[in-house]
C-alpha cells in the first residue's frame, strides 16, 4: 500500500503563543487513534519554531547556514504526518479531517505527497 507524507504548513504569526488548545489536542488525539486503528497513521510530529532551526543551503559549490527565525518566509513546515493509504484520494480525505480538528483562527495548508521507493 502506498505511503504519503503530509507536510503541515502554517503561518507562524497565526499560531497562538500558548500553542494548540487542549480541546484541539484532544480532537487530534481521537483522530490519530482512529487513523491508527484503520492502519493509516504511521507517524506524526510537530516541529519547533523556525527561531530554533537552521537552513543549510548548497549553491555554486558553496554551503551556507542561516540560523532561524526565517522572517522572509510566510508559511513554514510546522509538522508532518506519515500515512499509508490505498491511494492519494484516501490520504487527502484523512488530511481534510485533520484540518477540520483546528479552530477557525488557524491557517494551515497540508501538502500531500506520495513517497517513492523504499
Amino acid at each position: 500500500m502506498p505511503r504519503f507524507l503530509s507536510l503541515i504548513r502554517v503561518d507562524e504569526s497565526d499560531v497562538p503563543a500558548e500553542g494548540p488548545s487542549c480541546e484541539l489536542m484532544e480532537r487530534m488525539g481521537k483522530l490519530m487513534e482512529e487513523m491508527t486503528k484503520a492502519g493509516v497513521h504511521l507517524d506524526d510530529g510537530g516541529l519547533a519554531p523556525t527561531a530554533q532551526g537552521a537552513r543549510v543551503h548548497w549553491a555554486g559549490g558553496q554551503l551556507s547556514v542561516t540560523d532561524g527565525p526565517f522572517t522572509e518566509t510566510k508559511e513554514v513546515i510546522g509538522g508532518y504526518a506519515l500515512l499509508q493509504a490505498k491511494d492519494r484520494a484516501e490520504a487527502v480525505e484523512w488530511v481534510k479531517r485533520f484540518l477540520k480538528t483546528h479552530e477557525e483562527h488557524w491557517t494551515i495548508t497540508c501538502e500531500v505527497r506520495e513517497i517513492l521507493g523504499g
